[in-house]
């Protein structure tokens, strides 16, 4: 058994980008970028209006006041007006639009009165001249965006305005799940006495997409260890990251690391010294991973947060520490001292703190449907009061 530190710094070592592949902008939100988008041209090309309103040269008003003759109009995204401003003459100018030669300044339309081809400016002069400097945006040959970024609905649009269509992006993470055990039944199906829905699958799955894996399988076999090793077969043929639920622990019938034997499994850790979640491990299969994670729903999931999410994200292109972000809170009520192990404490956070919940029992599900912070309690830390520091997580 060995630390939880221990245990993170095995997976960090472990887990490194798949590969690269090119996806349309539309299938590259959540995946991280593998190569810079550079600027191919500036934004603006050339100086546009910032406002809606008349372009004019600085010579033709004194004090804000004059009378000139409209000569002409210029839209964005149309040829602009590219005559030179003669003495006395503007051009109506909306948002966006190129502005055009000699104009020095845009006058917004509140402050101007049109009549009859004329524009009538009462001052005084606002010190903005409404005029957007070609290039200052970004210019060509600027990196806007770095490799290794983490592709938000912002930074797309970032790739977007450079005029990129695709973008070379690191693979997702393959994973399967397996969840074991003889007494699980599917939600809503017919349970018989003794029977319990099978619910860890749903929740892996669904934080395993949330860290940019694809979930290409969920099977649920029982505890055959020759039918698990089958499925453990079919299971490695299509996935990066093979999951098992249940069946981790030290029992007659868990075979959670026995069904990958077979097939070569190498240990990077067996048993981590945590509570919930003692019996998690860590392996390799080839190229592949295995992990085994606790039957119990909230050992599982406290699990797959803290030693799934960062394999998943370096697999995925980023760096494994952005999964485990510690973040500094207050104890909203008190706690007891810590145990032998690093205890992970399922919390709520709120402006009040961060408050953990119910009675912290491994199988316990009432409380996760609230949690939304994993609160750290090293070996051996006094007990807390209410408004004492703590680190949590998010979860």
């Amino acid at each position: 058994m060995i630390g939880f530190d221990e245990a993170c710094g095995c997976v960090a070592t472990a887990a490194r980008p798949l590969g690269v592949e090119t996806v349309s902008l539309d299938e590259a939100w959540n995946r991280v970028l593998a190569e810079a988008v550079v600027a191919d041209r500036a934004a603006p090309e050339a100086a546009v209006s910032a406002m809606d309103g008349y372009a004019v040269r600085d010579a033709d008003l004194r004090d804000g006041l004059a009378r000139l003759k409209v000569v002409g109009e210029a839209f964005a995204g149309q040829l602009a007006y590219d005559r030179p401003l003669e003495p006395g003459d503007c051009v109506r100018i909306f948002t966006g639009a190129r502005i055009p030669p000699g104009a020095d300044r845009v006058v917004i339309q509140e402050h101007v009165r049109a009549e009859a081809g004329e524009a009538w400016f009462e001052g005084p002069l606002a010190a903005a001249r409404h005029i957007r400097a070609a290039g200052s945006d970004f210019r060509q040959g600027d990196e806007l965006l770095p490799a290794g970024v983490l592709l938000t609905p912002q930074a797309l649009v970032t790739a977007a305005a450079a005029g990129r269509a695709s973008l070379e992006v690191y693979r997702k993470p393959r994973v399967f799940i397996l969840s074991t055990g003889d007494e699980l039944v599917e939600p809503g199906a017919a349970a018989a006495p003794g029977a319990i829905f099978e619910s860890v699958s749903f929740g892996v799955a669904a934080l395993a997409r949330a860290w940019g894996a694809e979930v290409v399988g969920r099977v649920r076999v029982g505890d055959d260890l020759d039918a698990l090793r089958q499925a453990a077969a079919a299971a490695l043929e299509t996935a990066d990251v093979v999951v098992a639920t249940g069946g981790a622990s030290v029992g007659a019938r868990d075979f959670s690391y026995a069904m990958f034997e077979p097939f070569g499994v190498e240990p990077l850790f067996r048993k981590v010294a945590i509570k919930p979640g003692k019996p998690v491990w860590l392996g390799r299969v080839g190229s592949r991973f295995a992990v085994g994670l606790p039957g119990n729903p909230a050992a599982a999931m406290v699990t797959a947060r803290l030693f799934l999410a960062p394999l998943l994200a370096g697999l995925g292109g980023r760096r494994p520490e952005t999964a485990l972000e510690w973040e500094s809170h207050r104890a909203a009520v008190a706690a007891a001292a810590g145990c032998d192990r690093d205890g992970f404490l399922r919390a709520s956070g709120g402006g009040h703190g961060a408050r953990a919940l119910g009675a912290q029992d491994s199988s316990g599900q009432a409380e996760l449907g609230m949690a939304d912070l994993l609160i750290r309690r090293r070996p051996q830390a006094p007990a807390l009061a209410a408004g004492d520091p703590v680190e949590a997580l998010r979860f």
